[in-house]
C-alpha cells in the first residue's frame, strides 16, 4: 500500500512538472508581445523596449526564463502583473475564495441531488424512472452558458429572487451561498444529469446480483439490504464519476464566473488573456491544472 501511494505521489509530481511546461510554453508561444501588454499599445522607442526587455529577462533563453519562473512558483513567488505591477500571488488570493466556494457549492449540489435522483429512479421504476431518465438527460445535455442565461432570466430578472451579477463579498457566508446560487445551479445542472443517471445504472445492477438476492431469501430488511449491500457497492462507479465531474467544474466556473461577473480565477484569466498579461496568464492556468490534476489522483 505504501509504495501504491508513493508510485501516485511520484505520477503525480511528474504530471504537475509536463503541465507547468505546457502552461509556461503555450502562453509565450502564443501570439501577441509582452512588449505590446507593457505600453498599452503605444509606441516605444528602441530605447525603452530593451529597459522593458532587460526588466523582464524577455531575451533569455525560454529555458533559463522557465526555470526561474519555476523556482520562484516552489516558493509561492508567482512573479508581477505586467499591467498592474501587483504580486500574482496576491491577485490570486483575492479572487480564489470565490471559485472554491462556487465549486464546492455545486459539487453539493451533484451529491445530493444527483444521488437522490438516480437511487429514486432505480427504486421506484415505472413512471418515475421514466421521468428522472428524461429529466436527466436533458439536463445533461445542456451547456453551462445556456444554463447560465436562462436562470438569469427566469429567476434574477423575471421572478427577483435572486441577484444578477456578483458574489456577495461582504455580506456574510450566507449572503454569499444566495449570491452564488444562480451561479452554482448553472454550473452543476449537467453534470448533476450525468452523476443521477450513472447511480440509477449501478443502484439497478447491484439489485440484480445475486447476493443481493440470497440476503432477500433470507429475510434480512430491506432498508438493511439497500444500506449495507446495494448503496455501498453502487457507490463505487459513482464515487469516480463524482470526481471526475467535480474536477471538470474547476475548468467550467470559468464560463460560468464570466456569465454572472464574479471576481474569481474564471474571470481574472479571461480578463488577462484580453490584455496579454503573461505572467498572471500562467500563474491562474496552472492552478486550474493542479487542482483537476489533484482532485482526480484523490479519486483513484
Amino acid at each position: 500500500m505504501t509504495r501504491y501511494i508513493a508510485g501516485r505521489l511520484a505520477r503525480l509530481v511528474a504530471i504537475l512538472l509536463f503541465a507547468s511546461i505546457l502552461v509556461f510554453s503555450a502562453v509565450y508561444l502564443a501570439p501577441g508581445s509582452p512588449i505590446a501588454a507593457l505600453s498599452g499599445g503605444r509606441p516605444l522607442s528602441p530605447e525603452q523596449v530593451a529597459t522593458l526587455t532587460a526588466q523582464y529577462h524577455l531575451d533569455d533563453p525560454m529555458l533559463s526564463r522557465y526555470w526561474s519562473w519555476l523556482s520562484g512558483v516552489l516558493h509561492g513567488d508567482f512573479g508581477r502583473s505586467l499591467l498592474s505591477r501587483e504580486s500574482v500571488a496576491s491577485l490570486v488570493t483575492d479572487r480564489v475564495g470565490t471559485t472554491l466556494l462556487l465549486v464546492a457549492y455545486a459539487s453539493a449540489l451533484i451529491i445530493v441531488f444527483g444521488l437522490m435522483l438516480g437511487a429514486v429512479a432505480a427504486l421506484r421504476g415505472g413512471v418515475t424512472d421514466t421521468v428522472v431518465v428524461m429529466g436527466t438527460g436533458a439536463m445533461a445535455a445542456v451547456p453551462s452558458f445556456v444554463a447560465a442565461t436562462v436562470l438569469v432570466s427566469v429567476f434574477a430578472v423575471r421572478l427577483h429572487w435572486f441577484p444578477v451579477f456578483g458574489d456577495g463579498v461582504g455580506s456574510g457566508l450566507g449572503g454569499r451561498l444566495w449570491h452564488l446560487t444562480l451561479p452554482a445551479v448553472a454550473l452543476a445542472l449537467a453534470a448533476m444529469g450525468v452523476t443521477a443517471r450513472v447511480t440509477r445504472t449501478s443502484v439497478r445492477q447491484e439489485q440484480d446480483n445475486e447476493f443481493v438476492q440470497i440476503a432477500r431469501i433470507r429475510g434480512l430488511p430491506g432498508a438493511r439490504i439497500l444500506r449495507r449491500h446495494v448503496f455501498r457497492n453502487a457507490l463505487i462507479p459513482v464515487t469516480t464519476a463524482v470526481g471526475i465531474t467535480v474536477a471538470g467544474l474547476i475548468a467550467g466556473s470559468v464560463v460560468v464566473e464570466q456569465a454572472f461577473s464574479l471576481n474569481g480565477l474564471g474571470t481574472l484569466l479571461v480578463q488577462s488573456v484580453t490584455v496579454h498579461d503573461f505572467a498572471v496568464i500562467q500563474a491562474v492556468t496552472l492552478i486550474l491544472v493542479t487542482a483537476f490534476v489533484v482532485v482526480n489522483t484523490l479519486t483513484d
